[in-house]
């Protein structure tokens, strides 16, 4: 009984460490922060704006932004070891609260079947003009 006690709190004191993930795939962080922490089994996302890249431009359309946004953020999501069937939180801010209907039809199309949890954050002008930024809770795969 003494061992299992002793792997099962290794495994929890493994788990409880933060880590900071990065890896060359991710979109990079363009300030002091981190795209990506991982801790006690849960992957948190810095909020991920809708910019290629490879050639740092930001689409003109909420829903080509909207799309571009999801790209990044499943690409960290899968470079973390994760996938977007296993978020659980979504956070939209939006630029403008009359683009929602334009923002939940590409979200919907992008998770299917898919529903986690999500709030909608109306505020005024986002970071490189961009229209969306979506910020992501999710299960890390361990």
């Amino acid at each position: 009984m003494e061992r299992i006690y002793q792997d099962f709190k290794k495994m929890i004191m493994k788990n409880s460490e933060m880590r900071i993930l990065n890896t060359p795939n991710m979109p990079k962080a363009n300030g002091h922060y981190s795209q990506c922490i991982a801790h006690n089994g849960i992957l948190y996302l810095s909020g991920q704006l809708p910019i290629n890249q490879t050639t740092k431009t930001v689409p003109n359309t909420i829903e080509e932004q909207t799309d571009l946004a999801l790209k990044n953020v499943e690409t960290i999501l899968n470079e973390a070891g994760s996938s977007k069937n296993k978020v659980l939180q979504v956070s939209l801010y939006i630029s403008n609260i009359d683009l929602w209907d334009k923002v939940n039809e590409r979200y919907s199309f992008f998770f299917q079947n898919h529903k986690p949890v999500r709030c909608i954050i109306p505020t005024r002008e986002l970071h490189f003009g961009c229209l969306i930024e979506i910020e992501v809770k999710a299960i890390l795969n361990i």
